[in-house]
């Protein structure tokens, strides 16, 4: 069963169930899926060897009854539809310059059961890794088995909102730590969290200095999370000091 297929019986469980009597429209889930999908492929552009480059932003422009019946569930859909893309990219090894974000908008303008897809590329911090490939332009972290390719030179983790990447553990700090990209090396740096940050079994301190130097494999602990960083390098040394 393909990814689309899979989230489309998800969302139809969904629907058929609590949500069934509720909200009954013209315009399906299913369809916006679809939709998406039609997007993503249509849009994409070969920027490299191995590359392909795809939307991150989208945004869905439904009629005003059709909007007010997914209204109240629909930062839930959006997740899953946003889901949905990212698994599609992933099956067929597209890249995204950005988080994957889907929104759901209204337009007086459209009739019940019609809708529109518009979408962008919007650079962020960090996005979806759709390749198990890291590459020295395009390194990854693995955040607790889900991957993530760095897009900008600082990655922000923690537990607030405002993280690049959120991770749900009350062992962190809101702002936890930096992964910083510079000068053809990538560095942790811990932003003076309280429980505080280990790279390869080594704590960061104020005594020892709170940055390493991350090398391929490199393995970062906070909290309960553990991020593991694909460098994409084929020739890192592991005995450069902290």
């Amino acid at each position: 069963m393909g990814v689309l297929d899979r989230f489309e019986r998800s969302v139809e469980r969904v629907v058929n169930g609590v949500f069934a009597k509720a909200f009954k429209s013209e315009v399906q889930p299913v369809e916006l899926a679809s939709a998406l999908r039609r997007e993503v492929d249509t849009t994409s552009a070969v920027v490299g060897p191995g590359r392909t480059l795809v939307p991150n932003a989208f945004t869905i422009d439904l009629g005003p009854a059709d909007h007010e019946r997914f209204s109240s569930w629909e930062d839930a859909l959006a997740a899953e539809l946003a889901t949905a893309v990212t698994e599609h990219a992933r099956a067929q090894r597209y890249s995204f310059s950005g988080p994957v974000v889907v929104r759901l908008q209204r337009d007086d303008e459209l009739a019940t059961g019609v809708f529109r897809v518009r979408s962008a590329r919007v650079r962020g911090g960090i996005a979806p890794a759709t390749s198990a490939v890291a590459t020295p332009a395009h390194p990854v972290l693995e955040v607790d088995g889900r991957s993530y390719q760095m897009t900008s030179e600082r990655t922000v983790i923690g537990r607030g909102s405002e993280c690049d990447v959120v991770v749900d553990d009350p062992g962190t700090s809101r702002r936890h730590l930096e992964v910083v990209r510079s000068g053809g090396r990538t560095t942790v740096h811990d932003l003076g969290s309280t429980n505080g940050t280990s790279v390869d079994g080594r704590r960061l301190d104020d005594a020892g200095g709170r940055t390493a130097v991350l090398h391929d494999g490199s393995r970062i602990q906070l909290g309960r999370t553990t991020v593991v960083f694909h460098s994409g390098e084929s020739s890192d040394n592991p005995d450069e000091e902290w």
